[in-house]
């Protein structure tokens, strides 16, 4: 590797031609960008101090020499987003400039003979820089100042724009050519014997916009192969991939699928910064090594295919297309693992379509009825990461729906009285975010229906106002205590309603809202049914209609059923468990110091959280919310605690922790904690605190 500075125009006119290998990903600078280089030419073009405006570097292999001496194609590692936008910018500029000259050397012919074009060559050698795919073409007919193709790059179109009229918005270009004529790089030529491209490739860190985890990807496995493998898996799995997520959802739904398809792959849901790291370690295990590159590129093709049918509407069947839809509205990308499992399994027909789609919909149920009634969510991904473990396949659809019934207290499947309550008092007007408002009453509106309900062009409608200062005839109505009435129901299901005359409705007594045209005595809407019949409406009528509409959601987002014989051939035979509680530690009897000061520690760690509970062992309590967070070991004169974390991740001023990974001790953890008063209690609890907050963390993070 040799690195030189280089102001970047003399780098662009000696250069012969900058090629970017189709393993990099496509031109992706967005307005930000643009803005701030924009911004950083016009300072160091009016600053006369300023003698020069570093962007960064360009890391190219070279055939030859190792420095620009020949006339072959410099293929670009790093680089290509600050020489493209460069480009774009120099092009916008020659266009305003015509034959006038600023300053020497910026006319509009030289501008595009020295730094945009190989004036002497034909064909594509005639170009100062191929980039790859769509974004080639468009740039090509750019330069060339053609029409842009029928499939133009979303990027430079946009950005050429963003420049064209910047650069048309100066009345003085001199400080543009200036600030042009001030760009250095650092020049990084690699020799292809001596240097590795992966490694230099992964440790850059110029300026710009950062590499996702898919671009990081999409180099580690094509960077290293011959040019014509290559080519042949780029144009056979790659490029169709990118095609299938477009321009934009590339960029913003790829690194999501791959952290979902290797937790199919590996059972363990990766970190969202870490999912190039797992890749490379999967990628690297025997049975991946063996089975090689092609093999793995063509899994990941077929995978992503999957994800956009579900996560990107591109589904053709009807029936599921409509479920996958009902669950990109409520987000439940956290399941996306387990349904892979399930499409993958569809496609090999060893899953019907049926029980696809009834396998869907208690997912979609179990999400919704959870969120309804405010069960922590963020226990879910390992439940969907490892879901398909509990799966039979002779039994498919029994085994999911056995699965569900058998988790834990804390991860239940609310069942009808406990969701049908909820739904009831729940504020569904405010629950979660408009799209999910939305989607559950168009499911409320749709299910069963053959011709659905374009609900989108319908609002959500209080029958109850929302204006604090109701009328006379509202109030009356309603009653003496009018006021906690509406505080009580106003955005609860039995007050919400769908209908597409909200503005003519507003706040008119509801008989007005009844008799009038378009009112709910002539509503096709089910949601509406039995509201053109009533004479007023109160709260009586309100939890009546909830009751109604709360029945018919327990078909809508049906819960799992099987009869208690079924069940129990899926319940493991586990080896009995002697049952311990408190009286087994005998430093913890009725009346001990220890016992007191573990009963303040106990009511401490219990209001931590609903979902904390707690578990008597033979040689410990355990205290958990996923899994245990703290366990706590009573001796004769202390509690000795074991937190759940790595000794370098807690923060403890006081010094009262101990690393205990290097020595044997009960309990999950590596960090021992001494609590042995009252006095030391809030302390501690603060460490405790960071354990529980951690495992609560990492379980946000990976949702």
């Amino acid at each position: 590797m040799k690195a030189t500075e280089a102001k970047l125009l003399d780098f662009l006119k000696k250069s012969p031609q900058f090629i970017i290998p189709i393993y990099q990903r496509t031109y992706s600078w967005a307005k930000s960008q643009c803005q701030q280089l924009w911004d950083d030419l016009l300072r160091a073009g009016s600053d006369d101090n300023v003698g020069g405006h570093f962007i960064g570097s360009v890391v190219y292999i070279e055939q030859g020499l190792y420095q620009v001496s020949s006339q072959s194609p410099l293929l670009v590692i790093d680089g290509q987003q600050r020489l493209t936008t460069t480009m774009l910018i120099i092009e916008a500029l020659s266009r305003q400039l015509g034959d006038e000259e600023p300053i020497d050397g910026f006319s509009a012919k030289k501008l595009r003979n020295y730094y945009l074009l190989n004036p002497l060559e034909d064909g594509e050698r005639g170009f100062k820089l191929l980039l790859t795919q769509t974004d080639k073409d468009s740039l090509l007919a750019l330069l060339q100042q053609k029409p842009w193709p029928s499939q133009p790059s979303l990027r430079i179109q946009e950005n050429f724009a963003f420049f064209e009229q910047k650069v048309k918005a100066l009345t003085d270009l001199k400080p543009l050519c200036q600030g042009l004529a001030k760009l250095i790089i650092v020049d990084i030529a690699l020799n292809r014997e001596q240097d590795n491209p992966q490694l230099i490739f992964e440790s850059m860190n110029s300026t710009g916009r950062a590499l996702s985890q898919a671009d990081l990807i999409r180099n580690f496995v094509l960077m290293g192969l011959e040019p014509a493998h290559q080519t042949r898996l780029y144009e056979y799995h790659w490029r169709p991939m990118e095609v299938a997520f477009g321009q934009e959802g590339y960029d913003k739904h790829f690194d999501s699928f791959m952290r979902y398809y290797l937790t199919v792959r590996t059972g363990a849901l990766p970190k969202i910064g870490e999912v190039y790291e797992d890749f490379k370690a999967f990628a690297r295990t025997p049975e991946q090594s063996a089975a090689g590159v092609d093999t793995l590129i063509a899994d990941i093709h077929t995978f992503s295919r999957y994800y956009c049918a579900m996560a990107l509407g591109q589904e053709t069947d009807k029936k599921l297309a409509e479920a996958f839809q009902d669950l990109r509205e409520l987000k439940v990308d956290v399941a996306y693992p387990f349904l892979l499992q399930l499409y993958d399994d569809y496609a090999k027909n060893l899953l019907s379509k049926n029980d696809f789609i009834a396998a869907v919909r208690l997912v979609e149920s179990y999400v919704f009825r959870r969120a309804v009634c405010d069960l922590r969510s963020n226990s879910l991904n390992k439940i969907f990461a490892n879901f398909g473990r509990a799966v039979k396949k002779d039994r498919y659809l029994e085994s999911i729906q056995a699965h569900f019934l058998s988790l834990p207290s804390n991860l239940r499947f609310p069942n009808d009285e406990e969701f049908k309550r909820q739904l009831s008092v729940r504020d569904l007007y405010n629950f979660r975010s408009q799209s999910s408002r939305i989607y559950w009453l168009r499911r409320l509106e749709n299910h069963g229906r053959k011709e659905r309900v374009p609900v989108d062009e319908y609002t959500i409608e209080h029958i109850l106002p929302q204006n604090e200062n109701l009328s006379a005839e509202w109030r009356k109505a309603l009653g003496s205590d009018w006021q906690r009435v509406q505080a009580t129901w106003l955005h609860t299901l039995g007050n919400l309603t769908l209908t597409g005359y909200n503005s003519e409705y507003s706040d008119r007594p509801f008989s007005d809202k009844r008799d009038m045209q378009g009112g709910f005595k002539q509503s096709p809407l089910r949601l509406n049914e039995g509201l053109g019949e009533l004479e007023t409406w109160n709260e009586v009528e309100i939890q009546k209609r909830a009751k109604r509409l709360a029945d018919r959601a327990c078909s809508v987002w049906p819960a799992p059923y099987l009869s208690a014989q079924v069940l129990a051939t899926y319940k493991q035979k586990r080896t009995v468990r002697a049952s311990y509680d408190l009286n087994d530690h005998p430093h913890l009897a009725i009346g001990t110091p220890m016992r007191t000061l573990f009963d303040a520690l106990r009511k401490e760690v219990m209001a931590l959280d609903p979902s904390v509970s707690e578990e008597v062992l033979k040689h410990y309590i355990a205290f958990k919310a996923d899994t245990n967070f703290v366990d706590v070991v009573a001796q004769k004169s202390r509690l000795r605690l074991i937190l759940n974390m790595a000794f370098h991740e807690l923060h403890d001023p006081r010094g009262k922790a101990k690393d205990a990974s290097n020595y044997g001790h009960l309990g999950n953890g590596d960090v021992e904690v001494a609590l042995s008063s009252h006095e030391e209690l809030p302390y501690v609890m603060g460490l405790v605190r960071q354990s529980f907050e951690k495992q609560m963390g990492n379980e946000l993070e990976n949702a």
